[in-house]
C-alpha cells in the first residue's frame, strides 16, 4: 500500500466529520463573543442615557410652563390631531 492509499479514508473522515464540527464550533465561539458590548460602546449608552434623561427633563419643565401659561394647549394639540386624522 502506498502513502495515498493509507491517508484517504482519515482524510475523508477528517473532510466530512472533523472540518465541518470545526467550523461550526468555530464560528459560533466568535458570535458569543461578540454578543457583548464593549467598553467604547457601554460608554456611549451611557451618555445617551444621561441625554434622554435631560431631555426628558426639559420636556417636563416644558409642559409645566405650557401648563400654567396656556392651560388649554393640551386639548388644542388633540383638536388639531383629530383634524389631521379626518382629512
Amino acid at each position: 500500500m502506498e502513502l495515498y492509499e493509507l491517508l484517504f479514508v482519515p482524510t475523508i473522515l477528517f473532510m466530512t466529520i472533523v472540518a465541518p464540527t470545526w467550523i461550526v464550533l468555530h464560528y459560533r465561539s466568535l458570535n458569543r463573543s461578540s454578543r457583548g458590548l464593549n467598553e467604547e460602546d457601554r460608554e456611549n449608552v451611557e451618555q445617551i442615557l444621561v441625554t434622554v434623561d435631560r431631555l426628558t427633563d426639559r420636556i417636563a419643565a416644558l409642559e409645566s410652563i405650557l401648563d400654567s401659561d396656556h392651560s388649554e394647549w393640551r386639548d388644542q394639540e388633540h383638536q388639531n390631531s383629530n383634524t389631521r386624522r379626518s382629512s
